[in-house]
Formats: C-alpha cells, sequence, structure tokens
C-alpha cells in the first residue's frame, strides 16, 4: 500500500500555516507546521518522506536561503514557495534554484492542493526510485529474492555468487518470467562492480537506428543523456532482448568488446529471450560475438522444474497481496496444491504472481477457486496439466511442508498451538521441520 506522505508548512505567520495545514489535512494530507526556516531544517532529512511548502518571506533565514539549504541536501526536494504580490521575480529565481512550483498570494486552496498532489506523486517516485537502487545495489538483498531449496535454485545462486566474482561477460538464457533480469542485477551486485554504473537497455524497446544511437552514439546537440557505452563505463551494461540486434549492431557490439582489455572495462551481460523450439541465441547471433558473450554463461531454470518452490513462492506472493488488499491470504487445499505443482506454468514467475494476486482478490470476494485460475482459454474447464508426471510422494511432501510453514506462520511460530491445529506430537512435528528445514526462529514475532 502507498505510503502517507507528509506536507512540511513553513511560514513565520501563524494564521497562515494553520490555514494551509488545516486545509491539506482536510485533503488527506499528514502535515507539520514550522514556525521558522531554522526549525525546519533541524526535521527535514535528504529522505524527508514529503514535500515543503514555504513562505518566501520570512524573518531570520528567509525563504530564498531556505531553499538553497534545501536542495544542497536533497535536490529532488519538491518545494512550493509562497509569494506575495509583486514578488514574482524572485518566484522566478527560486525555480531556477530548484523549487518545484510556486503559488502567489492570494491562492486557491483548490489549486494549492493541486499542486500539491502533483509534487507528491513525484516525491513518492523519487523515493521509490531511490529506494529500488538501494535494494539493487545491496548483493544480500537480491540473492534473498531468489528463494526456493530446489536443487535447481541452489545451483542459480552458486552460479551467480561464482560468476559476480568473475570479469568476463555473461549470457544469461531462460523462459519468460523467469527472473533472468534479476540474476543480471544479482550478477552486478554480487560482483567487484557492484558500486559501479548499472545501465539496462532493451533492444527490442527500440527501431534499429534510435537503438544505434542509445547503446553507441554519437550524441546529438539536444541529448541529455550519454550513450550507454559510456554511460556504463567501468561498470556494467545489461542487454535484453539481445537476439533483436541487426547485424551492424552485432558488428560494433563486438567491436566494443575486442578494444576492451582484459579483464574488459564494461562487463557485458546478455539477456536472450528465444522461445522457439528450433532457433536458439547462438542462431540468432554471429558466432564470433555469440562465443564472446556466452564464455560465461547462466540458464534460469522454469518454474515447472523447481518443484516444491512453486508453492513456497505461491505463500509468500498470497501473503504480501493479502497484506496489500487488506484481507486474509487464501487457504489452499491439497488439491489446489496439486494443481499448483502439476500445471505448466508457460509464463513461469510473473505468471505465478499474477495467479497469487488473482487469487487473493477472488477470496477477498468469497469466489473462484485456485483451479479456476488454471484453465486455458482452449479448453473447457480442463484444468492445465503437465506432461510429466510425478511420484505421489513428492505432492504430499511439498503439501505437507507448505501446511507445516503455513500453520507456522499464522501462529508466529507457536509449536503448542502448531501442534493442537495439525494434531501432531511434538516428535513428530520437530522430524518434519527437519526434514523440510523449518526453523521456529524463522516465524517468531
Amino acid at each position: 500500500m502507498a505510503k502517507v506522505m507528509k506536507i512540511a508548512i513553513v511560514d513565520d505567520e501563524q494564521d497562515m500555516r494553520q490555514s494551509i495545514g488545516q486545509w491539506l489535512a482536510l485533503s488527506g494530507y499528514d502535515t507539520e507546521t514550522f514556525a521558522s526556516a531554522e526549525d525546519a531544517l533541524r526535521a527535514i532529512t535528504p529522505d524527508y518522506p514529503g514535500i515543503v511548502i514555504s513562505d518566501i518571506r520570512m524573518p531570520g533565514m528567509d525563504g530564498m536561503s531556505f531553499l538553497k539549504r534545501l536542495m544542497g541536501a536533497d535536490s529532488t526536494l519538491p518545494v512550493i514557495m509562497i509569494t506575495g504580490h509583486g514578488d514574482v521575480p524572485m518566484a522566478v529565481e527560486a525555480m531556477r534554484v530548484g523549487a518545484f512550483d510556486f503559488l502567489e498570494k492570494p491562492f486557491n486552496p483548490d489549486a494549492m492542493s493541486q499542486l500539491a498532489k502533483k509534487a507528491v506523486n513525484a516525491r513518492r517516485l523519487t523515493l521509490d526510485n531511490r529506494a529500488l537502487r538501494r535494494e539493487l545495489s545491496d548483493g544480500g538483498q537480491l540473492m534473498k529474492k531468489l528463494i526456493g531449496a530446489s536443487p535447481t535454485m541452489e545451483r542459480l545462486r552458486e552460479d551467480i555468487l561464482d560468476l559476480g566474482q568473475a570479469d568476463g561477460h555473461v549470457l544469461i538464457e531462460g523462459e519468460t518470467g523467469t527472473g533472468k533480469t534479476l540474476v543480471a542485477h544479482a550478477l552486478h551486485a554480487v560482483g567487484s562492480r557492484a558500486g559501479k554504473k548499472f545501465v539496462l537497455i532493451s533492444c527490442a524497446a527500440f527501431e534499429e537506428q534510435a537503438l544505434m544511437q542509445r547503446v553507441f552514439g554519437p550524441v546529438q546537440p539536444d541529448d541529455v543523456q550519454l550513450p550507454a557505452v559510456e554511460e556504463a563505463r567501468g561498470g556494467t551494461l545489461v542487454l535484453e532482448d539481445v537476439e533483436a540486434l541487426s547485424d551492424q549492431a552485432q558488428a560494433k557490439l563486438l567491436n566494443l568488446i575486442n578494444e576492451q582489455g582484459n579483464p574488459p572495462e564494461t562487463r557485458i551481460v546478455a539477456i536472450c529471450n528465444l522461445q522457439e523450439q528450433d532457433r536458439t541465441c547462438e542462431d540468432a547471433l554471429r558466432p564470433d560475438l555469440f562465443y564472446r558473450l556466452a564464455a560465461l554463461r547462466i540458464t534460469v531454470p522454469p518454474l515447472r522444474q523447481r518443484g516444491e518452490d512453486i508453492l513456497m513462492l505461491f505463500t509468500q506472493l498470497s501473503e504480501q497481496f493479502a497484506e496489500e488488499y487488506g484481507c486474509d491470504a487464501p487457504e489452499v487445499t491439497a488439491q489446489e496444491a496439486a494443481q499448483l505443482l502439476q500445471a505448466p506454468w508457460p509464463g513461469n514467475v510473473r505468471q505465478l504472481i499474477n495467479v497469487a494476486e488473482r487469487a487473493v482478490l477472488q477470496s477477498r470476494r468469497g469466489s473462484g477457486t485456485i483451479a479456476s485460475l488454471l484453465m486455458t482459454d482452449n479448453e473447457e474447464m480442463q484444468p492445465v496439466m503437465t506432461t510429466e508426471g510425478k511420484p505421489l510422494k513428492e505432492y504430499v511432501e511439498a503439501f505437507e511442508r507448505m501446511l507445516i510453514d503455513n500453520t507456522m506462520r499464522r501462529h508466529k511460530g507457536s509449536i503448542a498451538s502448531v501442534m493442537d491445529e495439525l494434531r501432531l506430537p511434538r516428535r513428530t512435528l520437530n522430524e518434519k521441520m527437519a526434514k523440510y528445514g523449518l526453523q521456529r526462529s524463522d516465524y517468531l514475532g
């Protein structure tokens, strides 16, 4: 759910700051008021979760000096300046310094609310992007996102840690929706380039000439962005849909790779999304480029090969969506668990995310089943099943692990409550938790 953003109101006139605060509070904002710029500066940090509305004429530190101090600490903080009649030139100067916008007295309260809404949305986007960049620079947090206890996921995490320390270029292959871009982020975050630039380009998102210019340049007079090869210099350049590169672009990329030293100044991570059974990334790229990119190689496993990871992911995702929508996560029956395990998941994790969200929404309405979400459009209400059968023992164990895991989560690690609900003796519960790698400490609190 979206965080409630604050609005700091700075004005030396008590009536003015109270009236602004009351109006914005009625509009649903969390406001705080300050009688001076000096007081406000003690409370407004670089990651302040909101915006600032400030008078431009104040005793002591005036609005312009206050604005400059705020911009020096966080140039992305939206600051709306309130000006008096005849102060427009000063307001224009404030915009040049970095103010988000200005309001001239007397102003329409509705206009102020609309401007505050616009500034708040901009601030929320900035803070969300900032948090994402921090998360994507934290290798430990990224590795936690690659959850799963299946052997294929354990190998994937080991490959990321191993290849992350290497300097060679990497080719990442796998089906749509398996998390290849997340793997690319993790490779960068766990390696020696973690603190350097990470630039991601989707080769399929551009027309050929636009892609050539975006990746290789040259920079046009009106461009405010460097070509990707310059922007990523010293760091990691990720090329999604690398199979979409034209012959000309492949030749330029090969030249770039050949011109670099060993180890390369910029690491290239290529992501291939080819799905055709009779065509591979090797078929789509010129041989010399393919072998340079595929010196190190990672294949991200499809969801259908990850066994009980499917139930683990579904449980985690449904709990996240339930919290977001303010309702309980749906209970999964043994039959539904088997259907989740048997589904072919052509859209992989991306599809599982959609199914989990829809399961929460329909559970909130008190209708629908998980099975109904796994139907194909071209089969009349027949559940989708894989062609590869699995031993009954695998389904039973996967469901048993999910059931114990869910019950432990619900009771926050209370062994007595779990024993009572599942009607299991202490020794049996302990043995099963040890068998499935479940630790009571993970559920406390």
